[in-house]
């Protein structure tokens, strides 16, 4: 829809201008006319609703208002047009205009209205709910101000049920958001679990708690995870990686801690009430699942891990002859490694995931690795679906399998993969290439 409105408004704008030369004449009035025209179609078209009025269109929507605003007082004083004709000037404000228009239009096009949604297939109804906590024991370490770290967290559950359900815990990749999985938590969520993703505060592209307040991602954490380079400078890495995996996972260790005890008070929430305390899974993309392979390691009622494209920082114990040297302990949880396009012709060579690599021929661990081929790093998130222009930006090519099979196959192999290691149901054996 971004990309209509876009192309209409050139339209019109190219028409107008060609109105202008034709009757050597700046057509003022014309000019006023279509400007109220387009900002009482543009309400119309929400109003009905052709366009789904969200934050895609806030910006051309207060453009349009503000010309039409403009054209109607040109309209009321009926001032006749004192600035000469020059077919120059028509063409420099049409030009001036198209550019104008795709600016506001911009966040349209780049996450269009999608239709595609991929549906649950569990029994359940899911609700949501979002919540702030605070963790008193820890000191903000992206700001001076000497604040407790604070985390925004949704989860997702299967609504007027009984009983207790396993808890997943998901973490988002470097530059991500809560939500970056969401087809997946609903997915998981209808089948009787109870999910809760966390926005890594700065770490998050964005984050919003309950008093409405808005914290943007860090400068300095964005300058870091774009100039580390595991190839070039791998001490560099690896002190990075301790720093963020420190963050991540005590974001993760204290948001299951948290949710653990609500699920033992007798005052909280009805969705704590929903948590099986004895049945815990982790999972991340990226950044986040790095994080999640970690808490595999230190945390005993954690029972399964999925790690979407993620190599095991915290398995790194340091550098030594510039090479990394990894723990030799093997990893003691089942888990299940997916792979995009993006790593897998590359875990051989990526040092980083050096472990990653060992565990696909590695018999004595319950690792088992997956490759959606077709697709890139960000396929595996919901960014696909939202913005498939950003997403091939930000993947370096365009994906020749379909989103939505990538994103079904995903919500797939990880409930199967749950289901046979937090319920007992079935004996999971997915590897390969899909």
């Amino acid at each position: 829809m971004g990309i209509f409105l876009f192309l209409t408004a050139v339209v019109v704008e190219i028409a107008l201008a060609v109105f202008c030369i034709k009757t050597t004449s700046n057509q003022k009035k014309v000019r006023s006319i279509i400007r109220i025209a387009a900002f009482t179609g543009f309400v119309l078209l929400a109003v009905l609703p052709i366009i789904d009025w969200s934050f895609r269109y806030y910006t051309l929507g207060a453009s349009l208002l503000l010309l039409a605003v403009i054209g109607a007082v040109n309209l009321l004083r009926k001032r006749e047009e004192k600035r000469a004709y020059k077919a120059g000037r028509v063409v420099l404000k049409a030009i001036g205009m198209t550019v104008l228009i795709f600016a506001v239009t911009l966040t349209a096009i780049i996450f269009p209205q999608h239709t595609a949604v991929v549906a649950t297939t569990g029994e359940y109804k899911v609700a949501t709910e979002t919540y702030t906590y605070k963790d008193t024991n820890r000191i903000e370490t992206y700001t001076d101000t000497g604040e407790k770290r604070k985390l925004n967290v949704q989860l997702w559950y299967p609504e007027n049920v009984d009983g207790t359900y396993p808890l997943i815990v998901f973490s988002h990749g470097a530059f991500g958001i809560k939500s970056s999985n969401e087809s997946l938590y609903n997915e998981l969520a209808s089948h009787g679990y109870v999910v809760c993703s966390i926005d890594h505060t700065y770490q998050a592209l964005s984050t919003t708690d309950e008093d409405g307040e808005t914290t943007l991602i860090d400068n300095g954490y964005m300058q870091e995870v774009s100039t580390e380079d595991a190839h070039k400078g791998r001490q560099q890495s690896y002190e990075y990686y301790q720093k963020w995996m420190n963050i991540r996972t005590g974001d993760i260790n204290f948001v299951i801690d948290y949710i653990l005890a609500e699920a033992k008070n007798n005052n909280a929430k009805r969705v704590y009430k929903l948590v099986d305390t004895t049945k815990i899974g982790v999972m991340g993309h990226s950044l986040g699942g790095s994080a999640a392979l970690g808490i595999g390691r230190m945390r005993d009622e954690v029972s399964a891990v999925i790690a979407l494209e993620s190599p095991f920082m915290c398995d790194i114990l340091g550098v030594e002859d510039g090479e990394f040297v990894f723990t030799d302990e093997i990893y003691p949880v089942p888990v299940l490694n997916v792979y995009s396009d993006t790593s897998w012709g590359h875990l051989s060579e990526w040092k980083q995931y050096e472990e990653n690599y060992a565990l696909l021929s590695d018999s004595d661990a319950t690792a088992f690795n997956v490759h959606i081929s077709g697709v890139g790093h960000l396929t595996l998130t919901d960014l696909a679906l939202t913005s498939p222009f950003l997403t091939r930006i930000l993947n370096g090519h365009k994906s020749t399998t379909d989103t939505e099979y990538s994103l079904k196959t995903i919500n797939k192999l990880s409930l199967e993969f749950f289901n046979s290691y937090l319920k007992g149901e079935g004996e999971f054996t997915s590897d390969g290439t899909y």
